[in-house]
């Protein structure tokens, strides 16, 4: 018997040895400087983050509003908060980049500290909630302060353990297959994302608060798992690199030296007005499909796997477009593009009274936001290079992240005020209606993209330098397309 099956064992090995790589998933990525096993291994830190992201904009976002009681307003402040720390990522980039350290690790400790973080909020986060929902004797202030306090300690350790990821994978990635390291990041982000959407949904399907905490808390101890697998042995030790007697620049000067790099501050600002005209509906579209479409639960749940699947579908049309050679500022622009007819179709789904309208316009929304955010990751990939690639990278995350968070802020706070003025009689008939708060914040949202494309349309002309490298063969540029 035991022979029997090391024979089936050798057949099927030299079975798969047969198949060309480039048709499996990722293959594509791999090199071998970096394997496709270790990469994968590595990318679980983006499954952390996905869980992360799900858990504040999602799942507890849904918790606070209905079973807590907890005030909109006062949600939409909560699951901006941790985005208080997006601007310091440019600073971790760059003190990552220049990390002293006698063992000869740069990016590992900052991995290290960022988990430590994000494992403290989502450990005391549930307890937060309870006492900010009111089941408390203690004063009313402590409710907001826990709950801010852990989401805080989310926010830092979020972005300290992705910007330092980030800057890892740059560095281990030959830089001709770190497009294809990109959208694998972004895929592995994206069924992170979803994986843990359908986890949460179905455990938290009958709700307890002792149900919460053992979600919330299950989901530190998984972060913990994941982000210790992830960076296991993958940081090579350079002590020479990080010898503590060498002299650091100052972040000043660093920053100085990448904005002087061509039209860096355009592409910034490219990012900014992008990513708020991609977020400012995050916390609203489940909100507009069930109050003006008369979705149900079941049918506003399914919005998170089509917005998913639009985004899937743009990183394998990104990766295709990426390895012929293709301008990712050109790409960046076209996702922008895609995303003013994904809001309008949104928009116009009220009057027609379409579901399907509404639907095709939320896939066509992930569908812009992933050549989108694609592009210009892959552009900040190739502003520097070297001993510089945390701040690169720190710099795109930090514009992306605290534009996402304050477009999240004013979309909330945006929808309320308005729904507020049509309570009072403010408007005229054919404005007074449930769905104006939420026009008022799609139409702001195509504004700003029609923004991002006469912001990025320069760089699209004028610059080539970012243009990804081309490659042959098929991979994950064929897939899942």
């Amino acid at each position: 018997m035991k022979q029997a099956v090391k024979g089936l064992n050798r057949r099927l090995g030299q079975g798969w040895s047969r198949v060309q790589p480039s048709f499996l998933p990722f293959a594509d990525a791999a090199t071998p400087q970096l394997p496709l096993g270790r990469l994968l291994r590595l990318s679980l830190f983006q499954v952390s983050v996905g869980m992360a992201v799900v858990l504040l904009n999602g799942t507890l976002n849904r918790v606070m509003i209905v079973e807590l009681g907890v005030p909109a307003w006062l949600v939409s402040l909560m699951v901006a908060l941790p985005l208080l720390f997006a601007p310091f990522r440019a600073l971790i980039g760059f003190r990552s980049d220049h990390h002293r350290s006698v063992l000869g690790w740069r990016r590992v400790p900052f991995i290290w500290m960022g988990t430590l973080l994000q494992f403290g909020g989502l450990a005391i986060m549930p307890f937060a909630l309870i006492i900010l929902s009111g089941d408390t004797h203690g004063p009313l202030w402590v409710g907001p302060a826990s709950a801010a306090l852990a989401f805080l300690l989310v926010g830092a350790g979020l972005h300290t353990a992705q910007t330092a990821g980030l800057a890892l994978a740059t560095d281990l990635a030959p830089e001709a297959s770190r497009p294809r390291v990109v959208a694998l990041l972004y895929v592995t982000l994206l069924l992170g994302m979803v994986f843990s959407s359908v986890v949460f949904g179905l455990v938290l399907q009958d709700f307890t608060q002792v149900r919460l905490i053992q979600v919330i808390q299950g989901a530190a101890v998984v972060t913990m798992v994941f982000n210790v697998l992830a960076l296991w042995k993958q940081e090579p030790r350079n002590p020479a690199l990080t010898d503590p007697r060498q002299e650091r620049p100052g972040f000043r000067d660093g920053w100085r030296t990448l904005m002087a790099q061509g039209r860096c501050k355009r592409f910034l600002l490219a990012v900014g007005l992008g990513t708020a005209a991609f977020s400012m509906q995050d916390i609203l579209l489940e909100p507009y499909g069930a109050e003006i479409l008369q979705l149900s639960v079941a049918n506003t749940t399914t919005l998170t796997a089509i917005l998913a699947g639009g985004t899937l579908l743009g990183l394998a049309l990104a990766a295709r477009l990426m390895t012929r050679g293709a301008d990712v500022h050109r790409l960046a622009a076209f996702g922008a593009l895609i995303g003013v007819a994904a809001f309008s179709a949104v928009v116009m789904s009220e009057p027609f009274e379409s579901v399907l309208l509404f639907r095709l316009g939320t896939a066509a929304i992930g569908f812009g936001g992933g050549l989108f955010a694609v592009g210009t990751l892959t552009a900040a990939m190739s502003l520097d290079s070297g001993a510089h690639n945390g701040l690169a990278l720190g710099a795109w995350g930090a514009v992306q992240a605290t534009a996402a968070g304050i477009a999240i802020a004013v979309g909330g706070a945006l929808r309320d005020a308005v729904n507020g003025l049509v309570a009072q009689g403010l408007f005229d008939a054919a404005l007074s209606n449930p769905s104006a708060g939420y026009m008022v914040v799609y139409h702001l949202e195509i504004a700003l993209l029609f923004a991002t494309l006469v912001v990025i349309g320069p760089l699209v002309r004028g610059r080539r330098e970012f243009t990804a490298p081309p490659s042959t063969g098929l991979g994950l540029a064929e897939f899942p397309g």
